[in-house]
């Protein structure tokens, strides 16, 4: 099974901003949340997929399925999701303990900006940048869904929870 294995952090200044090997434009809606389970459509340079990630196990790790879909299908979801949309600029930093992902958001979370980094192990050790701050993994208040909650000016709209009885 793929398995996602990151830590997120707050972003404690800019000077991460000066070792960017290269950025790219991320547009994200939620499809469907349950129980910490999420579905999502992504659309960056010329990829668009679908992904579905798991709850986290009891650590930093979940399982996450992400595919390739037609971008036609892709503006189909987005059209589901109105009201759960995000757009964030991601850079792409290197440092001692792999490639960290800076993502500015923009947009209804614009100010807001969390680095993470995606690891092999659950136990790998991380040498933190001066620029990185406090550590959010796991903490609700950062989740895409609470942020674009707490910051949206009107309810937002039901995230569908789509039945699979009798699959």
């Amino acid at each position: 099974m793929p398995v996602e294995i990151e830590r997120k952090f707050l972003v404690k200044n800019e000077t991460w901003r000066a070792q960017v090997t290269h950025s790219e434009r991320l547009r994200d809606g939620l499809v469907a949340r349950e129980h910490d389970v999420k579905v999502r459509v992504r659309c960056y340079g010329d990829r668009t997929t679908l992904c579905v990630k798991s709850s986290r196990r009891g650590g930093i790790s979940r399982e996450e399925f992400e595919y390739e879909i037609p971008r036609e299908h892709a503006a189909a979801i987005f059209a589901h999701c109105t009201g759960r949309i995000l757009e964030k600029t991601r850079h792409y930093v290197p440092g001692q303990s792999g490639i960290w992902e800076v993502d500015v958001y923009h947009g209804i979370l614009e100010g807001i900006v969390i680095a993470e980094i995606e690891l092999e192990s659950e136990s790998a050790i991380v040498h933190l940048p001066d620029w990185v701050g406090e550590e959010v993994t796991g903490n609700p208040r950062y989740s895409k869904t609470n942020m674009l909650a707490e910051r949206s000016p009107r309810p937002q709209a039901p995230i569908r929870r789509p039945s699979l009885a009798g699959v």
